[in-house]
C-alpha cells in the first residue's frame, strides 16, 4: 500500500517534537502526547507494512487526535509549533483518510 513510510515519519516527527517540547519548557503533556501520537502513527505504519488489520484505522485516529489539539491552539495562539502541528495532522488526515475512503 506505500503508506507505511509516511506513518513512520509522522511518529518521528511526533515524538521528537514532543521530547523537544518538553526539553525546552518541561512540559509533561508535551512528551505524553508526543509519544502517544507517535506510538499511535508507528503502530499504525507496523500494521500496514504487515498487512495486518486496522493500520490505516490506526494513523488515521493518530491525525485525528494531534489535529483536535493542535488546529484550535494555531488559529488561537497563530504560533509557528501549533501551526507546524496543524499541518503534519491535515497531511495525515488527507492522506490516511483517502485510504480509508478507498478500503470502503
Amino acid at each position: 500500500m506505500g503508506l507505511e513510510i509516511p506513518s513512520y515519519v509522522l511518529a518521528a516527527l511526533t515524538a521528537t517534537g514532543g521530547a523537544i517540547g518538553y526539553a525546552r519548557t518541561k512540559s509533561i503533556p508535551s512528551i505524553v502526547a508526543g509519544t502517544a501520537v507517535g506510538l499511535l502513527y508507528g503502530l499504525g505504519g507496523y500494521r500496514v507494512a504487515n498487512n495486518e488489520p486496522y493500520g490505516v484505522e490506526l494513523s488515521l485516529v493518530a491525525s485525528l487526535v494531534l489535529g483536535g489539539s493542535a488546529i484550535p491552539r494555531a488559529i488561537r495562539l497563530r504560533k509557528p509549533v501549533p501551526i507546524m502541528l496543524s499541518l503534519l495532522a491535515a497531511y495525515g488526515l488527507f492522506t490516511f483518510g483517502d485510504a480509508f475512503r478507498r478500503a470502503l
